[in-house]
Parts: C-alpha cells; structure tokens; sequence
C-alpha cells in the first residue's frame, strides 16, 4: 500500500529541513533519489539515501535562474531517468514590511517558490503522460508541491512569500484538474509553523513565538520528520483517490 518499491523521485530542497526528510522517508519505502542542489558542499542527505541501499544522485541547478530550471529535466531525461514523483520542496523567504518591499526581492520569491514549481511540474507531467500506469502505485505519477499555511492566509512582512505560496495551492489544483484522469495525481502539503532555518526570525522573537505557540492545539511547533509519512503518503498507492489537495500539517493551526 505505502511501497515505493523500484521508483524514481525528483525533489528540490532537499538538503535540509522538511525537504531532506521527505527525501529520506521516500528512500525508506523504497525509492531512489534525484536531489536538485545548488552546489555539492552539502551530501548528507544523499549519504544518509545511500546507506539505506537506496540510489542517490544530485544534479546542480540554481532555481533563482530560469534558464537553470528550464535546462534541469531534459538534461534527466537524456542520461535516461524515469521520474514517478516530483517533490517541490525548495523555497525561499523575505521579511520586509509591505510599504519597503524590495521588487528584487519579491521577484526571487516569485521565481524560487512558484515559477520554478510550474516549470517543473509542467516537463516532469509531460514526461509521465508517456509512461505507462506503475503496478507498485497504480499510476503514472505523483506530482507533491509545498504550500504553506499562507497559502490560506496573509501572513506579516512577506508579501512575495504569501503571494507565492497562494498562488501554488492554485497551480497544484490547475494541474491536478487536467492530469488526474490521466493517471497523474496532483497535491500539496501546506505546513504549519515548524522548527527549520526558514523560520529562524520567527523563533528568535519572543513575542511573536508566544502569540503562535499558544495558538497551535497540538502545543507544539512541527518537526521535518512530521512530513515523513505525509509525503510517502501522498506518493503512494494509498492515496489513488486523492488529487487537487492542499494537505495542511499545522498541528491543528487551522482548526482552531
């Protein structure tokens, strides 16, 4: 039901946080790993891949380049990877108030956090329409993207941040609406406040930190480890029914 026995995952983001244990947590049911990084100075997820008996190679590609991410799957497809999981994990944050806001800045969001997610979702599904339906997941693929819970809300200071993650709860359901009976499904996990470098500025405002941790039912902020089974989940045979969405993991953040 959960195996992922003899695929292939392509995941951005990989290096640390939410985006390496979804990486690891795929490599435990079963899949081999294409990590998309910026450089090689960091290895230890595909190490920690690798020791579970699992394929593990990293392509370089900066995200903020077009050009780069336009180049990144033909350049699979050619040395003969066959992808069945896309995992857009990759993202970026700036903090400024809204009336500072930097255009630089708002367009680097914009290019890292959603038009990258598009161009890849857009070449990696038209590589899956060619294969043939997997008798390990009953599909041609499964496409996970990352939202947020500023998919859903404003949030303070990050316009470009909540502008982006708004609009990939939109793109995951556009693509969703026309592969999903085409044997590809289409989801989003939209995280709640989780303990990762992204939000270190939010961890380190004391004021800020008590406002949220008081709200959040589960009296805890998340872990990456919390998006283990979640992303195996929605790669798998288990979720065939599920496609066009936003999954949120917040602890009960939206509930309350």
């Amino acid at each position: 039901m959960f195996s992922l026995e003899g695929h292939t995952a392509l995941v951005t983001g990989g290096t640390r946080g939410i985006g390496q244990a979804v990486a690891i947590a795929l490599a435990e049911a079963g899949a081999d790993i294409i990590l998309v990084q910026r450089n090689r100075a960091d290895e230890e997820t595909a190490a920690a891949i690798q020791q579970l008996g699992r394929k593990a190679a990293i392509y370089i590609a900066d995200l903020s380049s077009p050009k780069n991410v336009q180049q990144l799957v033909p350049e699979l497809l050619a040395e003969g990877h066959e992808i069945r999981i896309l995992v857009n994990c990759a993202g970026i944050q700036r903090r400024h108030p809204c009336e500072k806001f930097p255009d630089d800045d708002f367009n680097e969001v914009i290019q890292v956090n959603l038009n990258s997610v598009f161009t890849l979702c857009r070449d990696v599904g038209a590589h899956m329409l060619g294969l043939e339906p997997s008798p390990v997941t009953g599909r041609k693929g499964s496409i996970i993207n990352f939202a947020s819970l500023l998919t859903f809300q404003g949030g303070l200071t990050v316009p470009a941040y909540a502008a982006s993650k708004g609009a990939v709860g939109q793109l995951t359901k556009s693509f969703a609406n026309e592969w999903t009976s085409k044997g590809i499904t289409v989801n989003a996990i939209a995280p709640g406040y989780i303990e990762t470098e992204m939000n270190t500025a939010l961890l380190n405002d004391k004021e800020r930190l008590a406002s949220i941790s008081a709200r959040i039912p589960a009296g805890r902020w998340g872990t990456p480890e919390d998006f283990k089974g979640t992303a195996v989940y929605l790669a798998s045979k288990a979720s065939a029914y599920v496609s066009g969405h936003v999954l949120v993991v917040d602890g009960g953040w939206m509930g309350r």
